[in-house]
């Protein structure tokens, strides 16, 4: 008798897990990011600088760049890698 009790409640404790588990599993959005940015001005010039990723249903993606202006132009660079299902 006291198996049966431990399986019982064992049982309804784990059922909300479960369903809720299954729940998450078939959720049709999903979106998950990260940024990160910097500016500086100053007295020596001006940049700005970004690194980003996502991944969401359609896929991954990931970029960075910065771009500085002093006296003596503008310069910068661009990276960006991705797969998209």
């Amino acid at each position: 008798m006291r198996a049966v009790k431990r399986v019982l409640a064992l049982g309804a404790l784990t059922a909300p897990l479960v369903i809720g588990c299954a729940g998450l599993a078939s959720a049709d959005d999903f979106d998950a990011h990260f940024n990160k940015s910097q500016f500086i001005a100053n007295e020596s010039g001006a940049g700005f600088a970004n690194t980003g990723s996502f991944v969401d249903e359609d896929g991954v993606e990931h970029h960075a760049f910065w771009v500085w202006a002093d006296d003596n132009g503008v310069s910068g660079s661009f990276l960006d890698s991705g797969a998209h299902f």
